[in-house]
C-alpha cells in the first residue's frame, strides 16, 4: 500500500515539475518581443512530435505488454488497448464539445460563450492540452516502471517549454503585459499535476486494467495532437517545415525513451 501511494506521489511530483517547465518556456516573454509564425509554428510542431511518439513508446507498447502479461493473448491485450485509445479520444471530443473555449488562431469551439470573458476561454484551451499530458506522466509512474514514468516526464517538460513561450507570446498579442501573460502561462501548466494524480489514481484502483488506462492516456493526447496542435501549426501554410519539426521532435523522444527507458 505504502509503495502504491509513494508511485502515485511521484506521478504527481513529475508532473507538476514537467508542467512548471512551461513556465520556464513562458520566461522567455521578457527577453523576447515576438516569434516569427513560421519559428511559433514550427515550436509546436515539435512539441507535437515529442507527444506523438511518448503515446507510442510510453504508453501504448507498454500497454500491450501489459495486456499480454495480463491476459495471456496477444489479440485480447491489442483490443484492450485499442478500447483504451478509442476511450480516451472519445472523451476528449465529449470534453471539447461541452466545455466552452477559444484557441489562439483556431477561434472558439464548444458551446456559446459570449458571458465568459476571453481570457478565461483561453486558458480552458490550454488546460485541455495540459491535462492529458499530466494523465500520461501519471499513469507511466503508476505501471510500476519508474524509469518510464521519468522518461515521460522529461519528455513531456521539454515538449511544454516552447508550448509556454507560445501561449504567453499569444497573450500578450492580445494584450495582456509581459508579466500576466507569463503568470497565466505558468498557472496553465499547473493542469499537468492533477492530471498526474487522476491518471496514477486510476491504474491504482484498478490495475488489471491497465492496458485500457494506457490506451486511455496515449488516445487523449492522440487527440490533442491531431484535432488540435497539428491544425494550429498548418494555418500558416509551412507545411513542409513543420511536418520535419514534427519529426525532429517525435525522433527526440524516442532516443530519450531507448535510452533512458
Amino acid at each position: 500500500m505504502n509503495s502504491d501511494i509513494s508511485i502515485i506521489w511521484l506521478g504527481a511530483l513529475a508532473s507538476l515539475l514537467a508542467g512548471l517547465a512551461t513556465g520556464i518556456g513562458a520566461l522567455a516573454v521578457f527577453f523576447i518581443k515576438d516569434l516569427s509564425n513560421r519559428l511559433q509554428d514550427s515550436m509546436l510542431a515539435a512539441a507535437a512530435g515529442v507527444m506523438l511518439a511518448a503515446s507510442f513508446f510510453s504508453l501504448l507498447l507498454p500497454g500491450l505488454e501489459h495486456g499480454e502479461a495480463l491476459l495471456g493473448s496477444t489479440w485480447a491485450a491489442a483490443i484492450l488497448v485499442i478500447f483504451g485509445i478509442l476511450s480516451g479520444a472519445a472523451a476528449l471530443y465529449y470534453v471539447h464539445q461541452k466545455l466552452p473555449h477559444e484557441h489562439f488562431n483556431l477561434g472558439p469551439e464548444g458551446p456559446d460563450a459570449s458571458h465568459i470573458r476571453r481570457i478565461w476561454l483561453f486558458i480552458i484551451a490550454i488546460t485541455l492540452h495540459n491535462f492529458p499530458e499530466g494523465m500520461a506522466v501519471g499513469v507511466g509512474f503508476a505501471g510500476g516502471d519508474v524509469r518510464n514514468g521519468f522518461v515521460l516526464a522529461l519528455g513531456i517538460g521539454i515538449q511544454n517549454i516552447p508550448e509556454g513561450l507560445a501561449v504567453a507570446l499569444s497573450l500578450m498579442a492580445i494584450q495582456y503585459s509581459r508579466t500576466k501573460a507569463f503568470t497565466i502561462a505558468l498557472m496553465t501548466g499547473l493542469a499537468e499535476p492533477i492530471g498526474g494524480v487522476f491518471g496514477a489514481t486510476m491504474v491504482w484502483l484498478a490495475e488489471p486494467v491497465m492496458p485500457w488506462t494506457l490506451g486511455f492516456a496515449a488516445g487523449a493526447m492522440l487527440f490533442i495532437i491531431s484535432n488540435e496542435i497539428i491544425p494550429e501549426t498548418h494555418r500558416n501554410h509551412y507545411k513542409a517545415q513543420v511536418t520535419f519539426a514534427l519529426l525532429i521532435g517525435f525522433v527526440v523522444m524516442m532516443f530519450l525513451d531507448a535510452t533512458l527507458g
